[in-house]
């Protein structure tokens, strides 16, 4: 009887004790699993928000490219029309409000929007601004500090003859930039994001009182290295052991950082997981004493991680399925009533393409075809998805193949809302394409849409230019001017077709481009229409304001030349200008003649 018990407390405690080391072993294999996710999430979502970073930079650039080449610079030491066009750049931009400079090449001030406040040549900060200068690309400085003002400088050739002849220089202090008010809206206490130069030094961050401090040593050890895909840096910080995502490669050497402590980044599965395996040894050594008890408080213990597994899923920012091999959901996380507004376990044993928008179903298919063809395969697409209220959502998901995993057996999958996200670059993407003062396309956009069309129609291209605009400004100010074009921008938008394209192409320039027109006839009633409501007086600032316009037209046959199109229409134009120029100096009587932009 004896040996009967002994023996079947050994049977217990060797059937324990592989349950046990099963357990342990699903455990690990889970957590790598989830590990190896979340790794590749927040690796994915810190080269997206480098990306974003990198194009807000750009778009920088771009602002100081568009006004040199909207603008004849003389480049003359202290030359006053100079002054005046950079005192306008610094006025209307949202970014170089703190000021703008021009220099030669070998970093002498020809003339500046202000006299003190600017960084000293011999800063260091200047050497990657003039590295991407010299490599063909925008420069961008390192942060300079002046006057404990932190500055960026981002910097662009002016181009004369097409050569470079000096450059144009813009300044922006780095703690009102668009970016870093982006950074504060986002910030987060879980972690802390920040923008550094190549030398570490915070230019951009959702903790405004880094600004100008350094990061790390041991972040700043990779710098120079971190590539745009980006590398994880662990490091200690006053005892903590701390995790950052480095993304690189920005413009002017600089790098996206993302910072939290390894405890918040593992979060608390790792946490369990370990309570998890110290349980299952404690309950094994126990088995040998009281197998009865042992199966209770497994039992009980078991219960107690589900509760636990099932609240830590259940608030979630993040929805976790799982799905069978024909794409049936298996389990779906508690989160999924938080996040798409479905009961729990609504969604079991429906396939998840129904939620799918029936014009990325074909895609997410394919995909999820070639997923299950690949042992421990990851996909990574995004798609939108209906959630309960009906509304299409965007949604990034990671699906990992773990049908070989006998803990899952199935492909599971970490969906993301990122509507807010798509939002904003949709946001970028559109402003990149529009003018932001009155709306409508710019010269880019515009250009885009003639080579478009002329390579299957042809296309009515009409140069239209303000006449008496300049008195306005100098009379009423530059805001007048501007609440002018944005007036002028609505009528000439209530003139065109709706197959036509409207574009801001200059000051007080704009284009008119009507596809599939040939006839002389439809065109001269289109001028008709905008001059007729171009000459209607506005009103601006409780002042009646008249003036004109000048319409050049150039009928492009089909397959033409976009740029010749268009030069010809501003010629047109021009002549047009000219004309009634000369026949009002007549009615006047003799003066001076006046020089369009285009004149040779």
């Amino acid at each position: 009887m004896r040996l009967r018990n002994w023996t079947a407390v050994l049977v217990s405690v060797l059937l324990l004790a592989a349950a046990g080391t099963i357990g342990i072993l699903v455990n690990r294999s889970a957590l790598r699993a989830a590990d190896a996710v979340h790794r590749a999430d927040s690796q994915a979502l810190a080269v997206n928000n480098g990306t974003l970073t990198r194009q807000l930079k750009l778009l920088s650039a771009s602002e100081l490219n568009d006004f040199a080449t909207e603008h004849v610079l003389h480049l003359g030491r202290n030359s006053a029309t100079d002054r005046q066009a950079l005192n306008t750049l610094v006025a209307k931009s949202a970014t170089f409000a703190y000021g703008a400079l021009l220099t030669d090449f070998q970093g002498n001030v020809l003339n500046a929007s202000r006299t003190d406040g600017l960084p000293p040549a011999t800063d260091p900060g200047w050497a990657s601004l003039r590295t991407g200068l010299a490599a063909g690309q925008p420069g961008f400085s390192s942060v300079m500090t002046v006057d404990g003002v932190a500055l960026e400088a981002v910097a662009v050739p002016v181009m004369v003859g097409g050569s470079p002849a000096g450059i144009l220089i813009g300044l922006d202090a780095v703690a009102s930039t668009s970016l870093q008010q982006y950074l504060l809206t986002l910030k987060d206490s879980t972690h802390s994001t920040n923008v550094v130069d190549a030398g570490g030094v915070i230019g951009a961050t959702d903790d405004a009182a880094k600004l100008g401090t350094k990061v790390d040593p041991a972040i700043r050890a990779v710098l120079a290295t971190a590539p745009r895909s980006g590398i994880f840096v662990e490091y200690t910080a006053g005892g903590t052991p701390m995790i950052a995502t480095v993304v690189g490669g920005l413009p002017g050497g600089w790098s996206y950082i993302r910072i939290q402590s390894k405890s918040s980044f593992d979060g608390a599965v790792h946490t369990k997981s370990q309570t998890l395996n110290l349980t299952l040894l404690a309950i094994m050594l126990i088995g040998v004493a009281a197998i009865f008890i042992l199966g209770y408080r497994t039992m009980l213990q078991r219960r107690r991680n589900d509760e636990r597994f099932q609240a830590l899923f259940q608030h979630a920012p993040d929805l976790v399925t799982v799905l069978d091999d024909k794409g049936k959901i298996a389990y779906s996380s508690p989160s999924a009533s938080t996040v798409l507004g479905f009961e729990a376990g609504q969604l079991v044993g429906t396939t998840v393409f129904d939620i799918v928008h029936p014009d990325d179903r074909p895609y997410m298919i394919h995909h999820f075809s070639a997923l299950l063809a690949e042992r421990d395969a990851v996909v990574r697409l995004q798609c939108r998805v209906r959630p309960a209220a009906g509304e299409w959502r965007w949604f990034e998901f990671t699906a990992s193949n773990q049908m070989h995993n006998p803990a899952l057996t199935g492909v599971v999958i970490n969906a993301r809302d990122i509507s807010q996200t798509r939002a904003f670059q949709e946001q970028l993407a559109h402003e990149a394409a529009h003018d932001a003062l009155t709306g409508l396309p710019n010269r880019r956009r515009m250009q885009d849409a003639l080579d478009a069309s002329l390579r299957d129609d042809a296309v009515a291209v009409l140069f239209v230019d303000l006449d008496g605009f300049k008195p306005v400004n100098d009379a009423h100010g530059h805001e007048a001017g501007d609440e002018l074009l944005r007036q002028v921008s609505h009528r000439l938008s209530s003139c065109v077709r709706e197959n036509d394209v409207l574009a801001r192409v200059g000051g007080d320039e704009f284009v008119v481009l009507m596809p599939g027109v040939l006839d002389e006839t439809d065109t001269a009633a289109m001028c008709a229409r905008i001059r007729s409501a171009i000459e209607t007086p506005f009103l601006i600032d409780g002042n009646e304001v008249v003036i004109g316009a000048s319409v050049g037209v150039h009928l492009a046959p089909h397959s033409c030349d976009p740029d010749e199109a268009l030069r010809a229409a501003d010629h047109a134009m021009y002549t047009i200008k000219k004309s009634r120029t000369a026949v009002a100096a007549v009615a006047a009587g003799p003066a001076r003649a006046g020089r369009h932009r285009a004149e040779p």
